[in-house]
């Protein structure tokens, strides 16, 4: 695969905060307010890498869709960042935009009954996996729909990229603790993107308006393995990657 641009992804508050390499330039920031809209935005042969599920089955398994049992085991204390990913109708449960704390407590409810109808063994939704299922369906909605982006839109991980990029060494320390970023956790995270070709000056930005530090940091790890991937250098988890009903890739690259 041949890109001369490489973009990494990953979802914010506002949308979706992407950093962007073209060919001998330098990196460059930018928040979306659609997924749509980011690749519209960039030429045909980009190479995507976003920090977001891609390929949704319909019965989930033990420990997820399949790529979250391989990886976990690679990251030591950090693979609980790893979280399961419910089958495509728990996903599908409940689309209504939530106007209630109810309301969205309770669509949380469904989708869980949905999740353990179609899970084996039976597993509900956690909070963390519901709070993203609109960004999940955001993506799996335009690779149905323009099954040509399945070439060049590849799902990874921010940790599993932090440690392959780190050969094959987990992070040492979390990135947050009990929801606040962790300054030593986000130090150690830029002293290993350093290595790899980033300006401390270009890390130390101020946050994106609508996206936090980590999700910045993330997303510059996601532009390394869009790298990788362009360079024919990535490996799927699993070797080959799976697909779903949709035929739609379904690997954590890194």
């Amino acid at each position: 695969m041949t890109s001369t641009v490489v973009v990494g992804v990953d979802g914010c508050k506002a949308g979706w905060i992407a950093v962007r390499r073209d060919l001998d330039a330098a990196p460059s920031v930018r928040v979306f307010p659609s997924f749509a809209t980011l690749l519209d935005a960039l030429p045909a042969d980009a190479t995507v890498v976003v920090d977001m599920p891609i390929g949704l089955p319909d019965v989930s398994q033990r420990g997820g869709r399949g790529p979250e049992t391989l990886v976990r085991p690679m990251l030591g204390a950090r693979q609980s960042s790893v979280f399961s990913i419910p089958s495509r109708p728990a996903l599908y449960a409940d689309t209504s935009g939530f106007t209630t704390v109810e309301a969205w407590y309770e669509a949380h409810r469904r989708a869980s009954e949905v999740a353990k109808a179609t899970s084996d063994p039976p597993r509900g939704v956690s909070i963390q996996a519901f709070g993203i299922f609109a960004k999940i369906r955001e993506i799996d909605a335009l690779l149905i729909a323009r099954p040509q982006l399945r070439r060049r839109v590849f799902e990874s991980h921010p940790e599993v990229a932090f440690c392959r990029l780190n050969g094959e060494k987990p992070m040492t320390l979390p990135k947050k603790i009990k929801g606040a970023v962790n300054p030593a956790g986000m130090e150690e995270r830029k002293a290993l993107l350093c290595q790899h070709g980033y300006t401390r000056a270009f890390l130390d930005q101020p946050p994106q308006r609508g996206a936090a530090a980590d999700d910045f940091l993330d997303a510059a790890a996601m532009m390394l393995i869009a790298g990788r991937i362009a360079g024919g250098e990535a490996t799927p988890f699993p070797d080959p990657p799976l697909a779903d009903r949709f035929g739609i890739p379904l690997a954590i690259w890194a």
